[in-house]
């Protein structure tokens, strides 16, 4: 493996040139030096995340800072090393050349392949019609469309698929705050409501998270992020051994501002992903 590689003094990038709104422009930048205990990535493709909508728009009330006009965006890259900083070496067995990646995994799809292939779980996708057919490609044994349910049919329909008990466990991937009032309604008695997705605009409680219901129904809530690094692990095996697959589109830098008026528009399918070469 090579030792060394030579790195040009700049690097493309896709930035936020105007906060607040969904734009984009590609830009040459100064190339970093990785710092102590870091490593340089060549980054070859990354994955377009509702995360980096939010980010542009400045859609996070919670957020500590707004988004600065020039961040690069991004947070779901593969590539290879090109440049260890120092003291790296005595912290990871990673070396220059290796092909590595940033995990912070896409949800939707692989979420229903993880728990239906690969955990064995009985599946409920719900979401826009569209979504029907990846949803069922990937195991769901049933779905619901959205758009032809209030809330109470929804739950209605859930219970009636699940033999009038509820889910075991209702996982909200979308930003959508009306998705967790939803979800409430959806539990069976013992059921778990995990906190994936987080939802744009000013926090918001849980809606219909009421404690004497919850307590009457030994109901709970949870949350997670990005898993541990053996969680990641087993992930990825998943993959190699092919039981998760990923429904992905591939397009260039000067493509990501129309990606994300499409993820606006709600009509994506699947994953897209960035050729950054």
């Amino acid at each position: 493996m090579a030792s060394q590689v030579d790195i040009p003094k700049k690097y493309k990038a896709c930035i936020y040139d105007e906060p607040g709104k969904i734009s984009t422009k590609v830009v040459e930048l100064d190339m970093p030096e990785p710092g102590p205990g870091e490593i340089l990535i060549n980054l070859t493709h990354s994955g377009v995340c509702h995360s980096d909508f939010g980010v542009m728009t400045n859609s996070w009330a919670g957020l500590p800072y707004p988004t600065q006009a020039g961040q690069v965006g991004g947070h779901e890259g593969v590539g290879k090393v090109v440049k260890l900083g120092p003291g790296s070496e005595q912290f990871s067995s990673i070396k220059v050349g290796d092909r590595v990646g940033v995990k912070w995994g896409g949800l939707g799809h692989i979420a229903v392949q993880l728990a239906s292939r690969g955990m064995s779980y009985r599946v409920i996708g719900i979401d826009a019609g569209a979504k029907e057919q990846i949803i069922k490609d990937s195991g769901a044994e049933h779905f619901i469309d959205i758009t032809k349910h209030d809330d109470t049919s929804i739950a209605e329909e859930v219970k009636k698929i699940t033999g009038g008990l509820g889910a075991s466990a209702v996982l909200v991937c979308t930003a959508s705050n009306k998705a967790y009032a939803q979800a409430m309604d959806l539990l069976r008695f013992g059921g778990t409501l995990v906190c994936v997705g987080m939802p744009e605009g000013k926090p918001e409680p849980i809606g219909k998270a009421y404690p004497a219901f919850m307590v009457a129904k030994q109901q709970n809530i949870t949350s997670v992020a990005v898993g541990n690094r053996r969680e990641a692990i087993e992930a990825l095996d998943f993959a190699a051994r092919g039981v998760v697959k990923t429904h992905c589109t591939t397009v260039k830098m000067d493509k990501l501002t129309e990606t994300f008026e499409q993820m606006k528009e709600g009509s994506l399918i699947g994953r897209v992903v960035l050729d950054l070469q």
